[in-house]
């Protein structure tokens, strides 16, 4: 999946923000992670992209990816 499609969900200024991989600036901003991860799997999910979540530190959390994926990974979680 190429770069551009991915959406990151991260802690911005003591709200959520989605931010598309390597742009400068957010998105979009929210006041809870919930709806910033909404928001995020909304816009992926209409550009078959994936959405990384990350904790209030900067960790990643967790991906989704949304699309038709030839080789999908073995996902346990789901």
């Amino acid at each position: 999946m190429s770069n551009d499609k991915r959406i990151h969900v991260v802690p911005h200024n003591g709200e959520w923000a989605t931010r598309r991989e390597g742009a400068d600036r957010v998105g979009t901003t929210h006041r809870t992670q919930a709806d910033a991860i909404e928001a995020a799997r909304g816009r992926a999910i209409r550009e078959s992209g994936e959405v990384v979540i990350h904790r209030p530190d900067g960790r990643i959390r967790d991906a989704d990816s949304y699309g038709n994926d030839p080789n999908p990974p073995r996902d346990m979680k789901h």
